[in-house]
């Protein structure tokens, strides 16, 4: 790798960890560890998808965090929504600015797509530590 790859490597490695937290990246390469196929597509998630999108200015990480749980829901990508929802949660997106982010999307994306992330949502949020609403 060239000194800019490893840059954006380690870029991309540092905020995803810190988004998504340093057990399930780690889990993640770990994973992938022996399978040249799927350790290519964890580097290149890390440059690329963290390294070079994430790492720009112009919007924090909680903005981009919203935006996820928006696409992923138009997308219908259940298991990638569930973990950007707790990276969310971390960047400090609100209950309720997720709940808007839901309505809004179940607008322009369809119910059905809503509706599956709402069930993750309500999964997630049972199974931890409250975040603030909008109004704390």
């Amino acid at each position: 790798m060239d000194d800019q790859r490893t840059q954006r490597f380690n870029d991309g490695l540092s905020v995803r960890r810190q988004v998504l937290g340093a057990t399930y990246v780690d889990k993640a390469f770990a994973d992938a560890k022996g399978d040249s196929i799927s350790e290519e597509l964890q580097k290149m998630v890390t440059e690329f998808g963290w390294g070079v999108a994430w790492t720009r200015p112009g919007l924090s990480l909680k903005t981009r965090s919203m935006l996820n749980l928006a696409i992923l829901t138009a997308l219908n990508r259940p298991h990638e929504f569930e973990t950007h929802l707790r990276g969310a949660l971390t960047n400090g997106v609100s209950h309720d600015e997720i709940k808007e982010i839901l309505f809004h999307s179940a607008i322009y994306c369809g119910w059905p797509a809503a509706l599956d992330s709402f069930r993750i949502v309500k999964k997630t949020l049972t199974a931890s530590d409250p975040a603030p609403t909008s109004q704390d």
